[in-house]
């Protein structure tokens, strides 16, 4: 008996499928750009930590706007190669970004944000917030 074309085709469908739904349900799929985050509720507060090594406190700019966290990172390397000429320069400008929407209101004046090692923390207590956006300064 012949074997079907198509059931090979069919079997590689599937198999790329289920590893697109296992690496979206243990938060293994990471878009290019995007800073990859963890967001714990600790009962009183939200706790949402990103990763961002390399970036200065002053290339991070966090807002809070009606519930949604909104996080922008943009890093410019503009020092020169004094040995030589570069074949290939990659490491000049590097921009990353991150909206997370909060599950519920927070209170916006208690926000707080720290930045140590490369490791971005926001704090943000639950009450109720307003629609207004909100800088948040890092400490």
């Amino acid at each position: 008996m012949r074997r079907n074309p198509f059931d090979e085709l069919e079997e590689m469908l599937d198999r790329v499928s289920r590893q697109v739904e296992e690496g979206m349900t243990s938060g293994g799929l990471q878009v290019p750009g995007t800073v990859p985050v963890d967001v714990a509720d600790t009962g009183d507060e939200y706790v949402v930590t990103a990763d961002l090594p390399g970036y200065e406190t002053d290339d991070i700019d966090l807002t809070l706007s009606e519930g949604t966290l909104r996080l922008e990172a943009n890093r410019e390397d503009e020092r020169e190669y004094a040995e030589g000429e570069y074949l290939r320069r990659e490491r000049t400008h590097k921009t990353a970004n991150r909206r997370i929407r909060l599950p519920e209101p927070v209170e916006e004046d208690g926000v707080s944000a720290g930045y140590e090692d490369g490791v971005l923390t926001v704090r943000l207590p639950k009450v109720s917030g307003g629609n207004e956006s909100k800088e948040i300064d890092i400490e």
